[in-house]
């Protein structure tokens, strides 16, 4: 009984710390930037075959529930993403997805060249500079990193940054404690400053 008692607390306590972890992620760097127009920039994963995988129908998803979630009238959807072997870019493969299953019928552009996140803000700079308020919607440890990218390579484009609605209490649950440790690995990186949205 005091074993499975002392398992179901480790559990517990492993769920709450990658909900919390995830959480504080998606927070840093994102401010309260107003104006009437945004860019949504969805991030893509790695994508071996013709169709948009797992994880990036969830990203288009993200991404896409964070349109207009403020208020913004005009807003840009821009996949990211260039191509994986022979097949098309992820950003087409998103956005297909997105048109064809999803029925979103907005202004979508597409960043399809890149192969790195550091890639993927490079390019897209471009395509943001005009709009008020800039999203990045990806798993938060990542959009995180691509934030911090941004705010190195453009930091006048970082103080638009608002939140995207890519975290939600709960959603992936049983998966944010490997997402949190697979996270700290993928952010080391970056500098403190950077991890924890202090200015450098």
């Amino acid at each position: 009984m005091r074993r499975r008692t002392g398992l179901a607390v480790a559990v517990a306590a492993a769920l709450a710390w990658g909900e919390w972890v995830n959480w504080r992620w998606s927070r840093i760097h994102a401010g309260s930037s107003g104006g009437a127009s945004e860019a949504v920039v969805v991030l893509g994963y790695r994508n071996p075959r013709p169709t948009a995988n797992f994880i990036n129908r969830w990203r288009v998803r993200a991404g896409l529930r964070s349109v207009a979630a403020d208020g913004a009238r005009e807003t840009l959807v821009i996949f990211c993403g260039g191509p994986t072997g022979s097949f098309a870019a992820e950003a087409q493969l998103m956005a297909d997805y997105a048109k064809s299953v999803l029925g979103f019928d907005g202004t979508v552009l597409l960043e399809d060249r890149s192969a790195t996140t550091w890639e993927n803000i490079t390019n897209v700079i471009p395509l943001i500079e005009d709009v008020d308020r800039i999203k990045i919607v990806s798993q938060p440890a990542h959009a995180l990193k691509a934030r911090a990218y941004l705010r190195r390579q453009r930091p006048d484009l970082a103080e638009r940054l608002v939140r995207a609605a890519d975290y939600r209490p709960g959603e992936w649950m049983l998966g944010k404690p490997l997402l949190a440790l697979y996270g700290l690995w993928t952010l080391r990186g970056l500098t403190a400053e950077e991890r924890a949205g202090r200015p450098g």
